[in-house]
């Protein structure tokens, strides 16, 4: 029987989890990134919230695919910055393929595109690729200008 974190998880749940090799432990995964800032209660506008989670199944299903072997997804949190690691035991670095007749090599395209920051680094067994949203805090009321005031319907 494997064990996975979406039977065994107590929030707060731990920062780093492994995750068995396959592509059916990817929705798992991706549901687990979420929760875990949802319970942070970390500032995220709904659109951001959805990047974040793409942008986690892309590397998760990288590691878990491509190299066909256990990965380790850290989520942490700090200095207003959410970062999301993958690090699995192949050495060999992720590959960004831009060109329109590849069939693959999409996927950290989109992280490019969607994420703050994004990049890798290598481990003693393999390496580690990693992503980072801001924290999203709203901007305080103009003293002075346009606005909008919450209650009140458009005319």
């Amino acid at each position: 029987m494997i064990v996975s974190p979406l039977n065994t998880a107590r929030f707060p749940v731990p920062l780093e989890w492994g995750m068995p090799p396959g592509p059916e432990a990817v929705p798992g995964a991706r549901w687990l990134v979420g929760a875990i800032v949802r319970e942070w209660g970390v500032p995220l506008s709904a659109e951001a919230f959805e990047d974040l989670e793409l942008c986690a199944s892309e590397v998760i299903a990288n590691a878990l695919l491509h190299v066909n072997d256990r990965c380790v997804v850290t989520v942490l949190r700090r200095s207003g910055r959410l970062r999301v690691e993958v690090a699995d035991r192949c050495p060999a670095l992720p590959r960004r393929e831009r060109r329109a007749e590849a069939t693959g090599g999409r996927g950290l395209v989109l992280v490019e595109a969607l994420a703050e920051a994004w990049g890798w680094c290598p481990q003693q067994d393999g390496k580690v690729v990693w992503f980072e949203f801001p924290e999203q805090h709203e901007a305080p009321c103009p003293t002075h200008g346009w606005g909008t005031a919450p209650g009140l319907a458009a005319a």
